[in-house]
């Protein structure tokens, strides 16, 4: 089999259903989440944590959904799991207390696997910014939301579990409140 079929030399591709132009808004967020799961994919040959790369895994094969449920021009049902946030609000809990305390701003880095879910949270904000002009993907917010939390989560743990301290930004208030500290 080519990997090439010539079709798109127009400007043109194919959905399900239809051909539209490669700047159309879905192939736009289709580009935007393939982007994503490649930024997955580095951080997955990165990270240390044998946890954190089974997470990015099963991350990776939901992003692949995300994408397949643009890809009909008529709206279809989608494949995003019913538990897909669920899983990675868990995830985020889990992680957060394996992790150091949070009560200031703090800069993108530290381990290199850290580093690259950083990337992965900003790609990630920018397909959740490309999904506002996409009706078809509006379920798929809650998800990608909660995927950048994820990945600023994993990060921090990332550089926990290499005893590498997130460097924090010097001008940052104390601006998160720990439990212990409400009241």
């Amino acid at each position: 089999m080519k990997i090439y079929t010539k079709s798109g030399d127009e400007g043109d591709t194919s959905l399900v259903g239809g051909r539209v132009k490669k700047n159309d808004v879905r192939i736009t967020l289709m580009g935007e989440l393939d982007e994503l799961n490649s930024f997955v994919g580095l951080a997955r040959t990165k990270a240390t944590s044998i946890e954190v790369k089974e997470q990015l895994t099963v991350i990776q094969h939901v992003l692949f959904d995300c994408g397949s449920d643009l890809m009909y021009v008529e709206p279809k049902a989608s494949r995003l799991s019913l538990t897909a946030t669920e899983d990675l609000e868990s995830w985020i809990d889990s992680l957060t207390e394996l992790s150091p305390p949070l009560d200031k701003f703090i800069l993108p880095g530290g381990t290199e696997a850290a580093a690259c879910l950083h990337v992965a949270r900003t790609v990630c904000r920018r397909v959740e910014r490309a999904m506002i002009d996409v009706e078809q993907a509006h379920h798929l917010l809650p998800f990608i939301n909660r995927l950048s939390d994820f990945f600023f989560t994993a990060a921090r743990y990332e550089n926990a579990v290499n005893e590498k301290a997130d460097i924090e930004y010097l001008r940052s208030a104390h601006v998160f409140k720990r439990k212990d500290e409400e009241a």
